[in-house]
């Protein structure tokens, strides 16, 4: 059975959709996904340099700072008993250890929501390319591929 013109121009119409709408808006989702994902790392590797600062018990510091092309300068920190906490759109307040940890503890309960609503997001942006390619399908009059044959959508 030859499908007429006009179903021909909607199958290009949809697979245009698919692949410029809906696998981009995809690809942005699991980006920002990946992003707060590595400031959730960036925070919990805050939380555990200022626990084991609290249990050295030491106020002085030695560390390696990384200038950039992977260029190490060993920094002196004489007290080390407040340490600055980036909290947002370029803004660093300077906490104590316990207001950081605390602040630490906000901050990634709330970026872990975060993600969560983004896999949500990814989640119906995938059920949606499913839906349209399964309506190209019928559109064409193609039978249901085996389950074997199917791949994820991204």
């Amino acid at each position: 059975m030859v499908p007429p013109a006009g179903v021909d121009q909607k199958v290009l119409q949809y697979e245009a959709f698919i692949n410029d709408v809906l696998r981009r808006d995809l690809q942005k989702v699991l980006e920002q996904r990946d992003q707060v994902y590595e400031k959730i790392s960036q925070y919990l590797q805050l939380k555990n340099t200022i626990q084991s600062l609290q249990e050295a018990g030491s106020q002085q510091l030695k560390a390696d700072v990384d200038l950039g092309c992977n260029f190490f300068v060993q920094a002196h920190v004489h007290d080390s008993s407040r340490v600055f906490v980036a909290v947002g759109f370029g803004f660093f307040v300077e906490m104590s250890h316990d207001e950081a940890l605390r602040f630490i503890d906000k901050k990634t309960t709330q970026l872990t929501v975060f993600t969560e609503q983004l896999t949500k997001d990814s989640a119906k942006i995938k059920a949606h390319i499913r839906m349209v390619l399964e309506g190209l399908r019928e559109l064409q009059g193609l039978s249901d591929p085996p389950e074997s044959q199917r791949r994820d959508v991204f």
